[in-house]
């Protein structure tokens, strides 16, 4: 578990902070790459030099400068005189010049794929590891398939940016520096005039940046809302499919589909005047090059060779910069894709006391005047307080939206109380100050619409204990009465399931889930509304089965079915968030209050029906909307 003093960090983390978390592991390959590619652009600096010396020495009759590099190319290829009568050595010195930039390039392009993969990785597992420890509530403020293209395109994007463009730093800055080093010391006056260029781009690349930025960031998350449409058409296929409700989910697909269309296409036009602007600037800079250098040529000012290792600069000189303009724009997605990834990492995770401790949790469970309301909504719990004994049987009833789901929520801790809102305690020991990985193992829960993995059924049940033998998962498929279900299956328990569970009926998904629980042997284990889709006859089975089976471990029954409660030890009725009644089944039976009512609406006869509307379990419209 994170502690307080990390979370803090988080909650500060710069862009710069979060790309160097992300570097860590591929620092050492993109520095290779980073070397290989400035060998890359000294090499290729090199060749239009030996063109230059072979054009005005070897073949032109000039003597040689006395001083710089070309000083030292005659000597390294036999001297002047040796190439006018070998000029192969000379075109043998561009081949191996040219040799080694291919060489330097391939290793440069190797490293620089491993830093990659290398970095993604680290990117994924350093994001989805810090999702596992946010908070159940920032789940429930995020669509799932905004997050999933958070970790997805943001990172390939954010991954395409560090691999490709920030290696490329260095060897447009070597190109740069170099090419106009050997331009000015060739003609200080056409080296001028080629430089005037870049200040141009520059300053038309910043201009571009501000326009796009904002137009990346709204292409972005609207990919993030098309990608939950996706997400949500998929897990609910089979209310899409019940309903008929396929031509309006095509039609709301299609509708934000070509929204997201029309925002790439206004991004294009502004992209389009961009790359034209700065193929007009370089065009119009080559074009004055060749003039002026034409006319330096001839009147003596510029020599052949000169003319021509000029022109070669020239072509280096304006990669880089019109590369310049490309990066700032990739820098647009990048920088936005970063921004969404750091709003998931600066999120909180939850945090546990550095002295958390880890009691056994078989003793009573005390709610004391625990009040709580989500955050944007009316205060949901008022005033509640029970006790749950120690290896009791405890039954909840109350409407949707008394707040049954709620308490049971706080009590795992997927929720917490804010001070001064109450207390809860199991076995004495205030659940604050109990670690939440100990808490949450030792107080298991089933929730009326349990979640099940693409997996098997035999490793969904056995997914809360790992290693467990088929003795152990068959045992609590049996208690669930899901086990002679599963035997019908072609592979058994060997059975993969669809996403979510599809391919099991609601009963089977929640007897499965059962077993999940049953299997792990929590100490406390919740049925949140956890029967209510299996029949009357295997709901007895299964209760019977837990009193025999799990004798002494505490069970809280969830439910809206007085058949499923009236065994329980001790019973709580809530309405409108507060308690309205405690008791035995015989003690709620013998008052006129909700209860009772309610057990007379459930238990008549279709007979006796007269349509009266259970307005008595009804809660405000407020607690209906937030959550139960």
């Amino acid at each position: 578990m994170m502690k307080t003093g990390r979370t803090t960090q988080k909650n500060e983390l710069t862009r710069a902070g979060l790309v160097r978390i992300f570097l860590r592991g591929s620092k050492r390959w993109f520095a290779l790459a980073a070397l290989f590619t400035s060998l890359v652009s000294l090499l290729e600096l090199l060749n239009p030099q030996i063109i230059r010396f072979t054009v005005d020495s070897v073949l032109g009759g000039k003597e040689p400068d006395s001083g710089g590099l070309l000083a030292v190319l005659p000597e390294l290829m036999g001297g002047t005189e040796f190439i006018r009568g070998h000029l192969w050595v000379a075109a043998c010195a561009v081949l191996a010049v040219s040799a080694s930039s291919l060489l330097c390039r391939y290793l440069f392009q190797l490293t620089e794929a491993v830093g990659a993969e290398t970095l993604v990785e680290t990117m994924r597992n350093t994001l989805f590891g810090h999702i596992q420890r946010l908070p159940f509530a920032w789940h429930m403020a995020h669509q799932t398939g905004d997050i999933i293209q958070r970790c997805t395109s943001d990172v390939d994007m954010v991954k395409r940016f560090l691999s490709e463009q920030l290696t490329g730093i260095f060897r447009i800055v070597i190109l740069i520096v170099l090419s106009l080093c050997f331009m000015f010391g060739m003609n200080a006056r056409l080296a001028a005039l080629a430089s005037i260029v870049i200040p141009l781009v520059v300053i038309s690349s910043v201009i571009f940046h501000r326009m796009i930025a904002s137009k990346f960031r709204e292409c972005d998350e609207n990919e993030g809302k098309l990608s939950t449409i996706v997400q949500e058409n998929l897990t609910g296929v089979r209310v899409i499919r019940a309903f008929g409700r396929e031509q309006y989910e095509v039609a709301k697909f299609d509708a934000q589909n070509r929204y997201y269309v029309s925002l790439w296409m206004k991004l294009g036009r502004v992209l389009s005047l961009f790359w034209m602007t700065g193929d007009l600037i370089g065009a119009l800079q080559v074009l004055l090059l060749l003039v002026c250098g034409s006319v330096f040529a001839i009147r003596g000012e510029l020599t052949a060779g000169e003319f021509i290792a000029f022109l070669s600069y020239n072509g280096m000189l304006m990669f880089p910069i019109r590369h310049l303009g490309r990066m700032i724009s990739e820098l647009s997605k990048a920088g936005i894709s970063l921004n969404r990834i750091r709003e998931i990492m600066a999120a909180p995770e939850e945090s546990d006391p550095p002295d958390a401790l880890t009691p056994p949790l078989d003793g009573d469970i005390v709610f004391d005047h625990v009040s709580f309301g989500y955050d944007g909504c009316p205060e949901l719990l008022h005033d509640i307080s029970f006790k749950v004994p120690s290896g009791t049987v405890f039954g909840i009833l109350g409407g949707t939206g008394s707040g049954k789901s709620t308490l049971m929520h706080l009590l795992c801790r997927l929720y917490d109380l804010k001070p001064g809102c109450g207390s809860i305690s199991v076995g004495g020991v205030d659940i604050t100050k109990i670690g939440r990985d100990h808490l949450r193992k030792n107080v298991g829960i089933v929730l009326q619409e349990p979640f099940l993995f693409s997996r098997t059924i035999a490793e969904n049940i056995g997914i809360t204990a790992p290693g467990i033998g088929m003795d152990a998962i068959r045992a609590a498929a049996r208690t669930a009465c899901v086990e002679e279900t599963v035997d019908r299956f072609k592979d058994g328990f060997d059975t993969t399931v669809g996403e979510r569970g599809v391919t099991l009926s609601g009963g089977q998904k929640q007897r499965t889930a059962i077993a999940r629980l049953l299997v792990g042997r929590s100490p406390v284990m919740i049925f949140d509304d956890s029967l209510s889709a299996v029949d009357a006859e295997t709901d007895v089975k299964i209760r019977r089965a837990l009193r025999h089976d799990f004798k002494g471990r505490t069970v809280i029954l969830i439910s809206h079915r007085i058949a499923t409660l009236m065994e329980a030890d001790r019973i709580l009725v809530l309405s409108g968030g507060r308690i309205v009644e405690t008791g035995t089944h015989d003690e709620l039976m013998r008052r006129d209050g909700i209860y009772r009512r309610n057990y007379e609406l459930q238990m008549k006869s279709p007979e006796d029906e007269d349509g009266a509307p259970s307005a008595t379990m009804s809660a405000p419209r407020t607690a209906e909307v937030c959550r139960e």
